[in-house]
């Protein structure tokens, strides 16, 4: 085969401006602003997949990722995900900043006077070296729309906290990085939920088809993935931080929700036909059953029962001190506190009051009880 006949074989071809990469900050970033210029509307918007970017202009996912960020940073595009599908994306491009950039490139750079020849050095005193000048900002403050220093100070504590709780590894960079973007225009939904009041990131919260608050999935459908490591041979811990790093996908989780729906439908049906044969409770899998919600506070409130019972059983065991004037004050009607075989015998088997029924029937050999082959017997049956 002809070489050059080959390339009828890839399809249309497609070209990019060098020009544009210089502005943009790479080539990646310049092919995918091209290509959604050429798809936009008159207002500027959008909407496409991240699969129909990738069949268009050859770039992975994570190419695109880099390049959103680097256009972001540029002020040349916003985007999200569009609520009622996330498989789909909107972008919106901005005109102005790019004209800005073009206008920056297009603009030509002054003549270089001519420098002065430099004198012949002398090769025993080497001339010194000219020192490295920095211009510097003397006094730089941020300036945004916050009405005062109090004001912004508390806005950089919500954002420290928020930071924080999200898990960032460095918070402090990442307020100052927010702050910094205010100070140069950009406009940052967080500030708009300090000034309403809001709690930090609740508007930019999407809840998905298969959540039933943002973040949160259906109980059924997360311990449906649970048990699918489970059944693997991943431990439980291990299981639980898969399946959710699943659902925290939202084009994974979306896959997995609509094969989960199937499933359920399939069980339903199963269900139906089984009601009709006369079955009155059907079988549904443990993950569709009621699941018990295990927080810190259920934790602890079991673990105080079990400190409370040992505390009680503590107080059942006399102390030392007051066992032989009990004894010597109760020799008369002992025969009315002895304790029965089947309670010494429930005490005998847990470890926890074993080693102390053995002390009490040592001390006690009126009772006439004895330990045989792990077991508390009664030394006169008759």
């Amino acid at each position: 085969m002809n070489i050059r006949q080959i390339w009828h074989y890839f399809g249309q071809g497609a070209i990019y401006y060098p020009q544009l990469a210089k502005q943009m900050g790479g080539v990646t970033a310049a092919i995918l602003y091209q290509t959604l210029w050429q798809w936009t509307s008159q207002t500027g918007t959008v909407q496409c997949s991240l699969t129909q970017l990738t069949n268009a202009t050859g770039l992975s996912e994570q190419e695109q990722v880099m390049a959103r960020e680097l256009l972001t940073a540029r002020s040349l595009l916003s985007y999200n995900v569009v609520s009622n599908n996330p498989t789909v994306w909107s972008f919106e491009l901005y005109f102005e900043p790019l004209e800005a950039l073009l206008s920056q490139e297009t603009t030509p750079a002054t003549p270089a006077t001519p420098s002065k020849q430099q004198p012949q050095s002398d090769p025993y005193f080497p001339p010194r070296r000219q020192p490295i000048s920095v211009s510097v900002t003397p006094d730089y403050r941020f300036s945004g729309p916050w009405e005062s220093q109090e004001q912004l100070e508390a806005f950089q504590n919500a954002l420290l906290a928020y930071a924080k709780q999200q898990g960032h590894p460095n918070p402090s960079a990442w307020v100052f990085k927010i702050i910094d973007s205010i100070s140069k225009g950009i406009k940052s939904p967080f500030w708009d939920e300090f000034i309403a009041g809001k709690p930090l990131g609740e508007s930019q919260k999407v809840q998905q088809e298969w959540e039933i608050e943002p973040g949160v999935p259906y109980p059924a459908f997360e311990s449906e993935r649970i048990q699918y490591y489970v059944h693997k041979g991943e431990p439980l811990e291990t299981a639980v931080a898969k399946a959710r790093a699943e659902l925290r996908d939202p084009v994974k989780a979306k896959d997995l929700w609509d094969g989960f729906l199937r499933k359920c439908d399939r069980l339903a049906d199963e269900a139906l036909e089984a009601k009709k044969m006369g079955v009155q409770q059907p079988y549904l899998p443990p993950s569709f059953q009621e699941q018990r919600t295990v927080t810190k506070e259920s934790v602890m409130e079991k673990l105080s029962q079990v400190q409370s019972d040992t505390s009680l059983l503590e107080q059942e065991s006399p102390p030392e001190e007051t066992l032989s004037e009990t004894d010597s004050k109760t020799n008369d009607d002992s025969t009315s506190e002895i304790p029965s075989l089947e309670h010494l015998q429930t005490l005998y088997d847990s470890p926890m009051t074993k080693s102390w029924v053995e002390q009490q029937i040592a001390q006690h050999p009126e009772w006439g009880y004895q330990i045989v082959d792990g077991k508390v017997v009664d030394q006169y049956p008759f």
